[in-house]
């Protein structure tokens, strides 16, 4: 058994007063900007080793992308599903997976074309995109997916 993986974290600017802060891949609570204490955008990536402790144990909301490097649609929906999580600071987290490095993660998401994007609430995929599309269809169908159903408790 290999030593556990050193938790990561990435520097993220916060858009409401430009200061930098350290934002960690995996946490008990959405991230806060040190300094305007406004919600920083989550944005994190995760492989087959860390996916459930960075995505399935989220506290909020998880926008699944299964990407790969030699994918041209992947690299045009990255901005845009980065815009909604700047968007949508402490409402949704961003998780990326790069498939070739996580085969174990393509073959569970049944992935058949990318990007794939998913929805993911308590570790549960409650919706699921393929292909690329532009950012206000990606808003849309994020609104339709993350929406109260008839019956869930509010």
């Amino acid at each position: 058994m290999s030593a556990p993986a050193k938790p990561r974290t990435s520097v993220v600017t916060c858009p409401h007063c430009g200061r930098r802060n350290r934002v960690p891949a995996a946490a008990a609570s959405v991230p806060k900007c040190g300094n305007c204490h406004n919600a920083l955008p989550w944005i994190a990536d995760a492989g087959d080793d860390d996916f459930a402790e960075v995505a399935e144990r989220s506290p909020i909301p998880v926008v699944v992308d299964l990407w790969a490097t030699w994918c041209g649609p992947c690299r045009m929906v990255s901005p845009a599903l980065e815009q909604l999580a700047t968007e949508r600071a402490g409402d949704i987290k961003l998780v990326k997976v790069e498939i070739d490095a996580a085969p174990r993660l393509a073959q569970r998401f049944e992935v058949r074309a990318v990007p794939t994007l998913l929805v993911m609430r308590d570790g549960e995929v409650i919706a699921r995109q393929p292909g690329a599309a532009p950012v206000a269809a990606l808003r849309r169908w994020l609104d339709q997916a993350l929406q109260p159903k008839e019956g869930d408790k509010q």
